[in-house]
C-alpha cells in the first residue's frame, strides 16, 4: 500500500475545511439526497461525500458504509485529492498504490473507486465524491461528468451552509 502523499498546500487545505465548520455535524438530508442519488444512477453499493481532516477521512453523507469515519493514511480519498481530476481505479486489487490496501483485502472489499475531489473556490480539495464498488469496472465520459455535476452541488451545498436569504426576488 502506498499512503497518499500531503498535499503541497495542507495549512491552507485544512484551514479552509475548518471554516466550513461542517466536521462531526449530524447527518443532513441535503447531502444525503446527493449520494442517495449517486448511489442509484451508478448502481453501486457504497457512495460517500468524504472530507479529510488531518488523521481521518469523515463521511458527511454515505450509502452503504456504517461508520462515520476511517483513518486518513488508508484512504483512498487522501490520494484522490492531490489532483482536481475524478481519480477512476477499476481494480484496486491490480492497482500498487491500493491493492494491499485493508479495504481492499477485508470489508468492505474495494474493487472500484471513483473519487471527484471537492474543490473550494479558494483552490483547495477538502474531499471527495466517491463511488465504491466490490466488483471492477470503468466509467465513461458520460458517467464522469455526472459524478462532475454531483460533486459541484456538494460542493454548493458545503460552501453555502450560511447563505443569507435573498431579501426580495425582483420586486
Amino acid at each position: 500500500m502506498i499512503k497518499a502523499p500531503i498535499p503541497d498546500d495542507e495549512d491552507d487545505r485544512l484551514y479552509a475545511l475548518r471554516q466550513l465548520l461542517i466536521l462531526d455535524t449530524p447527518p443532513e438530508e441535503r447531502f444525503n439526497r446527493i449520494v442517495s442519488f449517486a448511489a442509484h444512477e451508478f448502481d453501486v453499493p457504497i457512495v460517500l461525500i468524504t472530507l479529510l481532516d488531518t488523521e481521518r477521512q469523515w463521511f458527511k453523507a454515505s450509502v452503504g458504509l456504517d461508520v462515520c469515519e476511517t483513518a486518513r493514511d488508508v484512504s483512498f480519498c487522501g490520494h484522490a485529492i492531490m489532483s482536481n481530476d475524478t481519480m477512476v481505479v477499476a481494480d484496486a486489487t491490480k492497482d500498487a498504490r491500493f491493492s494491499d490496501n485493508p479495504f481492499v483485502l477485508e470489508d468492505p472489499q474495494v474493487r472500484f473507486y471513483a473519487g471527484a475531489p471537492l474543490t473550494l473556490a479558494s483552490g483547495q480539495n477538502v474531499g471527495t465524491l466517491c463511488l465504491i464498488d466490490n466488483a471492477p469496472r470503468t466509467m465513461d465520459a458520460v458517467g464522469l461528468a455526472i459524478l462532475a455535476a454531483l460533486r459541484d452541488l456538494a460542493v454548493e451545498e458545503l460552501t453555502n451552509q450560511f447563505r443569507e436569504p435573498a431579501e426580495h426576488y425582483g420586486r
